[in-house]
C-alpha cells in the first residue's frame, strides 16, 4: 500500500487566490457565516492593520487559519475544499467589494484574484471559488462578476435561502463599512489582505485522508460540526450520479430546522439508536450504533428525513391532520416548556412511525407530557431521565404495551405521591417548575382555550413574602401561617408583566384592583381571576383554593 503524503504550507491570501482553483464539494454544507462572523473578521482585520503608516511589508502577519484540500494533481491548480469554504468565501466577498471601491490598476490586480482568465483567448474565464452547484450561479451574478455587488442591494432577501441571504448580507455589511474608510485606508487595507494575510494549506491526494484530517480538525475545536463531518461521510459514499440529489435532501433538511436545531437531530437520533447516556464523543457513537454510512441512501431517506420531520413538527409545533391536530399540537406546546430535552427522542421515534394515526398519537402525546412533567417537578437527575427515556425508547422499539401499569412512559404510584408532595409542598420556591405547573393549571381551567402571547409572565404572591409591620397582612396572618402558606400553590397568582415591588405593601382589595387586574379592569389568567372574586385573603381561603387547584392537577396528569 503506498503512503500518501500530507502537505502543509503557509500561503499568502495572493498565492491562495493566484496558485488555486477551488471547487466545493456537493456534500459540503452551504454558506453559513452571518454577519456576526463576517464583521468579526473584518474588524480584526482592520485592527491588526492598525493605522501606523509603516510599509505593509512591515506589519506583523495576520493568520486566518488552515483550510484542507484534495488536490489529485500537484501541477494543476484545480482543489477540492474539505474545509475552510467558509472563510474562502468570506475571503472572496470581501475582495469583490474593495474591487468596486478601488480604482485602476487595483480594481483590476483584485479582479485577476477572483477570476482566472486568458487575455488571448476571452472565452477562457474560470473563477477561482466555484461554490456548490445550489449556489454557484448566484455567487457568480452577484458576487464574482464586476457588476455584481451594486446588483445586491435591490435583490430581496424574501425569497432568498439562508446560504444566499448571508452572502448578501455580508456583502453588504463590508460595502457599508469600507464605505465609511478614505480611499487611502481602503487601498491600505486591500494591500494588507492580499500580502500580510496568511493561510495554511493543508493538501493531500487521497480522499480518505483529507476526511481523516477534517475530523481531526473538528476534534480540536475548530468551526466544523457534527452535521459536517457526517454529511462529508455519508454523501462521500453516495454513487456520483446521485450525490447532487442526496446532497440536496440533506441542505434542505438543515435549512428547514436551522443549522443549530439540525445539529441537536443528531444528538436524538444517536440516542434513539444508543438508548443511553454518550459515554465517548457524539460522532463516534454515532458511526457505532447508527452506522450511517454502510447504507448511505437508506440512512438518510428512511432515518434522517422522517425523524428530521417529526423533529420539525414537534419544534414548529405543526403536526396537521383533520384529526386530533389541535390536541396533539397543544402537548407539543407544553413539552417544549420544559426546561430539557431529554423527551425528544422517544418523541421523535413514535411521531415517525404513527403519523398517520392521530388516535394513538394523542394518547401517546399525552401520557409523555404527564411523564415528562412529572420528571422535571420531582428534579430528577439527569442521568435517571435518561435512563427512563432510554426504556421508553426500548418500549416503543419492540413493540411493547406502554399503557400497562410497569411501561416506562407511565408514572408509578411512588411518583404519583412525590408529585402531589411537592405540589402540596412550597412550590414557588422550585424555580425551574413554578410557572410550568401554573400555566398547565391556568389552562387547564380555561378548558385548554387560553393562550400565552405575553412578552413576559411573572407570577406573584397574594399573600405578600415580607409584608410591613403596619400592614395588614400581619394582622390577619400569624407569622406560622405566613411560613405555612406565603409560597404555597394556593397563594400564587400569574400577571403578565413584571413584578412590582412597591405591589407587596398592597392590602388585599388594593391589590386587586391596582394590581391583579389590565387596564380593562380583568385578567387574561383563570388562576387570577379565581382570586379576583375573592372578598377575603385568608388561610382558610388559601387552604382551600389549594386543594381545589391540587384536585384539578390531578385529573390533568391522572395521579
Amino acid at each position: 500500500m503506498n503512503s500518501i503524503e500530507i502537505k502543509a504550507t503557509q500561503h499568502r491570501i495572493q498565492q491562495v487566490f493566484s496558485d488555486f482553483a477551488f471547487t466545493i464539494p456537493l456534500y459540503q454544507r452551504p454558506y453559513a457565516w452571518t454577519t456576526e462572523q463576517a464583521g468579526e473578521l473584518l474588524e480584526d482585520l482592520i485592527t491588526s492593520l492598525g493605522d501606523s503608516k509603516e510599509p505593509i511589508d512591515d506589519v506583523n502577519p495576520y493568520f486566518l487559519g488552515s483550510i484542507v484540500l484534495i488536490k489529485e494533481k500537484e501541477d494543476k491548480p484545480d482543489a477540492q475544499v474539505v474545509d475552510g469554504q467558509q472563510r474562502l468565501t468570506t475571503l472572496t466577498i470581501l475582495l469583490a467589494v474593495m474591487r468596486t471601491l478601488l480604482q485602476p490598476p487595483h480594481a483590476y490586480a483584485l479582479t485577476k484574484l477572483l477570476e482566472e482568465s486568458d487575455p488571448f483567448d476571452d472565452s477562457v474565464n474560470r473563477y477561482r471559488l466555484i461554490l456548490a452547484k445550489r449556489d454557484a450561479d448566484f455567487f457568480k451574478q452577484y458576487i464574482q462578476d464586476e457588476n455584481g455587488i451594486s446588483k445586491l442591494k435591490d435583490l430581496s432577501s424574501a425569497a432568498l435561502s439562508d446560504s444566499r441571504k448571508n452572502i448578501k448580507e455580508n456583502a453588504l455589511l463590508f460595502l457599508n463599512k469600507l464605505c465609511n474608510l478614505s480611499n487611502e485606508e481602503r487601498l491600505r487595507l486591500a494591500h494588507f489582505v492580499i500580502k500580510r494575510c496568511f493561510l495554511v494549506v493543508v493538501s493531500t491526494l487521497d480522499l480518505d485522508s483529507a476526511y481523516q484530517i477534517f475530523s481531526v480538525l473538528n476534534d480540536r475545536g475548530l468551526d466544523l460540526s457534527l452535521s459536517d463531518i457526517l454529511k462529508a461521510e455519508v454523501i462521500g459514499k453516495i454513487a456520483d450520479c446521485e450525490k447532487e440529489a442526496y446532497a440536496k435532501k440533506w441542505d434542505d433538511i438543515q435549512e428547514d430546522l436551522g443549522r443549530e436545531r439540525f445539529q441537536y437531530l443528531f444528538t436524538h437520533i444517536r440516542m434513539i439508536y444508543r438508548k443511553s447516556k454518550a459515554k465517548e464523543s457524539i460522532l463516534k457513537e454515532f458511526r457505532l450504533y447508527v452506522q450511517p454510512t454502510n447504507n448511505p441512501k437508506n440512512f438518510i431517506d428512511e432515518i434522517l428525513c422522517p425523524y428530521a420531520n417529526s423533529y420539525f413538527d414537534i419544534n414548529k409545533v405543526n403536526y396537521r391532520h383533520h384529526q386530533c391536530a389541535e390536541k396533539i399540537n397543544q402537548l407539543f406546546g407544553w413539552l417544549k416548556q420544559l426546561d430539557n430535552s431529554d423527551w425528544i427522542p422517544p418523541a421523535i421515534l413514535y411521531l415517525s412511525q404513527q403519523y398517520n394515526n392521530p388516535d394513538e398519537l394523542l394518547r401517546f402525546f399525552t401520557a409523555l407530557e404527564r411523564l415528562a412533567a412529572g420528571i422535571i417537578i420531582q428534579r430528577v437527575n439527569i442521568n435517571e431521565r435518561i435512563e427512563r427515556y432510554g426504556k421508553l425508547l426500548l418500549a416503543i422499539e419492540s413493540e411493547a404495551n406502554l399503557y400497562a401499569e410497569d411501561s416506562p412512559l407511565q408514572l408509578t404510584i411512588e411518583e404519583r405521591r412525590n408529585i402531589i408532595k411537592v405540589l402540596n409542598d412550597d412550590l414557588y420556591l422550585i424555580q425551574k417548575i413554578r410557572l410550568f405547573v401554573l400555566l398547565r393549571l391556568d389552562a387547564a381551567l380555561s378548558d385548554g382555550e387560553a393562550t400565552y402571547e405575553f412578552t413576559t409572565i411573572s407570577v406573584e404572591h397574594v399573600l405578600p413574602q415580607n409584608p410591613a409591620s403596619d400592614s395588614v397582612w400581619v394582622s390577619s396572618f400569624t407569622d406560622r401561617e405566613r411560613e405555612k402558606y406565603v409560597h404555597c400553590l394556593g397563594n400564587l397568582v400569574l400577571l403578565s408583566r413584571r413584578k412590582n415591588s412597591e405591589a407587596k405593601n398592597y392590602d388585599f382589595q388594593k391589590k386587586k384592583e391596582k394590581y391583579f387586574t389590565t387596564k380593562t379592569g380583568v385578567s387574561p389568567f383563570a388562576l387570577t381571576t379565581q382570586v379576583l372574586q375573592q372578598n377575603e385573603w385568608t388561610p382558610a381561603v388559601i387552604e382551600r383554593r389549594q386543594q381545589n387547584l391540587i384536585d384539578v392537577l390531578k385529573e390533568v396528569w391522572r395521579l
